[in-house]
């Protein structure tokens, strides 16, 4: 008899071309994987892999196993998540996962509460800022940062208004002054993020509807956008971020919007699941309360002089 979890440690070990990373996902040893793929293997009596010492992949039966096993496991989830809908409480895993500054200083305290209101429902959070694949990575649901062009997964506004924004420390302003217009930039210390090795050094904004592109040169520069929020507490430069990440710290003066006329770069924000069957309770609930804190923190947008700054009036722009 085909066992369930042999069948699910097959999806995993085909997704992520290893036992030893398969394996790791579910606090088990490589050779628990590889002995549950011979078991499920004996079952069938087709070879699922062609092993070697440096390489996995899937054989040509394998490759025709694959979307079945899928299916079938799909339909357990899906019959699991209709027993949960008829139940008043949320429980079982949800598997999260979020860019790093926004998820440990605005998230993680909504995950918090919504665990309270919630307590039989277990949590696994990931944070980075490499952007997560929904469909290989261990993950139900992913906050993502960006339009969402991409028709193959469910994206769920979150904040669509949301803008990027020039800020920096009241410090660092009183030593350095406050730049008069874009034109300053370059010269000013520009805190860099890095994504994917890149430097994100090409700064974007709009002006009377058209797009302008800012280069601007620093010495600090980092692929954690936390890091960069922090180096802006700390008075090392001007930083250029998402409002939502800053929004707190600009209400109690830690830092300052800058060039509050300049219309920052689109940057709305989504919840995203690969397809709307699992869409779940839990997943409907946390999108309902994350949309709600979100909105709060939107409105409380700087006002500034320039057409289409607010978020409010910049809608028609943004998906």
């Amino acid at each position: 008899m085909i066992r369930i979890d042999d069948l699910a440690l097959f999806v995993r070990s085909a997704a992520l071309g290893s036992f030893s990373n398969a394996a790791r996902e579910v606090d088990l040893l490589p050779g628990q994987v590889s002995a549950a793929i011979q078991r499920l293997e004996r079952e069938l009596d087709i070879r699922l892999f062609a092993r070697s010492t440096r390489s996995l992949r899937l054989t040509s039966e394998g490759e025709q196993y694959l979307p079945y096993a899928r299916e079938v496991l799909e339909t357990l989830r899906e019959g699991h998540e209709r027993l949960r809908r008829e139940s008043p409480e949320l429980q079982g895993m949800l598997l999260i996962a979020a860019p790093s500054d926004f998820g440990r200083n605005q998230l993680l305290p909504w995950l918090v509460e919504f665990r309270a209101l919630h307590p039989r429902l277990k949590m696994r959070f990931f944070l980075s800022d490499q952007v997560a694949d929904i469909f290989r990575d261990p993950v139900d649901v992913a906050i993502r940062y960006g339009r969402m062009e991409d028709a193959s997964f469910i994206a769920l506004p979150l904040a669509p208004e949301n803008r990027r924004v020039l800020v920096a420390s009241p410090d660092y302003l009183a030593r350095h002054g406050r730049p008069a217009s874009l034109e300053d930039l370059p010269g000013h210390a520009c805190l860099v993020y890095l994504l994917h090795g890149r430097a994100y050094d090409k700064w974007v904004f709009e002006e009377q509807g058209r797009r302008r592109v800012v280069s601007v040169t620093g010495t600090l520069l980092s692929d954690d956008a936390d890091v960069v929020r922090r180096w802006a507490l700390a008075g090392q430069g001007i930083a250029y971020k998402s409002w939502l990440d800053v929004s707190d710290d600009v209400a109690a003066g830690r830092l300052e919007v800058v060039l509050q006329a300049s219309i920052g770069e689109a940057l709305p924000l989504h919840l995203v699941c690969p397809h709307r069957r699992q869409y779940s309770p839990a997943i409907q609930q946390l999108h309902a309360l994350l949309r709600e804190r979100c909105a709060a923190l939107t409105a409380g947008w700087p006002a500034c002089e320039a057409p289409g700054c607010r978020p409010g009036a910049a809608r028609s722009a943004v998906t």
